[in-house]
């Protein structure tokens, strides 16, 4: 997901609220008229998903699933559904269906494919979806009229999630509400909570450390705020926040950082990454190398892209990849 093209992210919105309501199911009996042969069957679930742009009511098992936000594909996957068509926001290339390798094997056919920012509305209809997600996303009020127009339930963004502000939590609840599938969200959810667990346990030295998460792109450096996710993954283990980008920091997921502030990313710890340029670009760069994070070894570049959309994406299957692949990198920062 590019820096510059998307200067907003995941942040602590508030919790999204899904209200589920299950219709009246009848019984036969033998005082009440048979009907079609005496039998009588459940009526299906209605469940009530509430969004920026009000409730919206869902009823029984999408089966023609279209996942527009970034995530909400590998959402989707991990309940059990895999969507027919989904927006590219990873790009591995042509062959691994838009997903990382934390959920590549999880499609049985590729999906039709749209763009991220710029979306061709009629295109999604096209393909007689019975759900649009569109969870994880911009909150743009027509976007989500055209999309509407379409004729199908579409689960926008939660109240407060505008600018890809919602939340992993937000994100697993609502899109599992939306297809049926509570408990299983409910375990996703519960799997990432034991994971970053047990990651904290193994690795007290991490608390109380001050961590600073930043990236550079074509555009400069920026660094990110407390409530992104790659922030929250780093709180999630014990580190916190340097005080200095909490008093920096606006409403934007990130603040841009020029060459003559680059000391703002110094701190017991600091993670970066290169966004579309090649990490030489980082490591070349003399006023970097001279911060005391990177001279003293504290520092860790995450140069592999596969990696580093791990720790951006914030979908549970993204974070339990870059639990596995990242936690180790930063226990050797934080022995320096």
């Amino acid at each position: 997901m590019s820096f510059p093209a998307l200067r907003r992210t995941l942040a602590a919105a508030a919790a999204g609220v899904v209200a589920v309501t299950l219709t009246a199911c009848t019984d036969s009996r033998d005082d009440e008229p048979a009907g079609d042969g005496g039998s009588s069957a459940e009526a299906p679930e209605t469940r009530t998903i509430a969004t920026k742009f009000g409730d919206v009511e869902v009823t029984g098992e999408p089966t023609k699933v279209v996942a527009l936000g970034w995530g909400d594909a590998e959402t989707a996957l991990a309940l059990g559904v895999q969507p027919i068509g989904a927006s590219d926001w990873l790009a591995f290339g042509e062959d691994v269906d838009g997903v990382g390798p934390w959920a590549q094997d999880l499609y049985d056919q590729s999906p039709t494919f749209f763009g991220t920012l710029e979306l061709d509305t009629q295109a999604v209809g096209a393909l007689e979806p019975d759900l649009i997600l569109d969870v994880r996303g911009s909150g743009d009020e027509d976007r989500h009229e055209a999309l509407e127009k379409i004729g199908v339930p579409v689960i926008s963004v939660p109240d407060g999630g505008d600018n890809y502000l919602t939340t992993t939590e937000q994100q697993v609840t609502m899109i599992a509400a939306a297809l049926g599938k509570e408990d299983l969200g409910k375990e996703l959810l519960a799997g990432v909570d034991d994971a970053f667990s047990t990651a904290a346990e193994e690795h007290p030295e991490y608390a109380g450390k001050t961590s600073t998460v930043s990236a550079y792109s074509s555009d400069g450096w920026g660094v990110y705020t407390s409530g992104d996710a790659r922030v929250q993954f780093l709180e999630n283990l014990g580190f916190t926040q340097k005080p200095e980008v909490e008093a920096a920091a606006t409403d934007n997921f990130f603040i841009p950082v020029s060459n003559e502030e680059l000391e703002l990313l110094d701190a017991d710890v600091a993670v970066s990454f290169p966004i579309f340029v090649e990490a030489s670009e980082i490591t070349d760069q003399p006023l970097y190398n001279a911060l005391p994070v990177v001279e003293e070894g504290r520092s860790v570049l995450i140069e592999d892209p596969v990696l580093a959309n791990a720790f951006s994406i914030a979908t549970t299957l993204g974070i339990e990849y870059a639990i596995d692949n990242v936690v180790p990198l930063l226990a050797e920062a934080a022995a320096a």
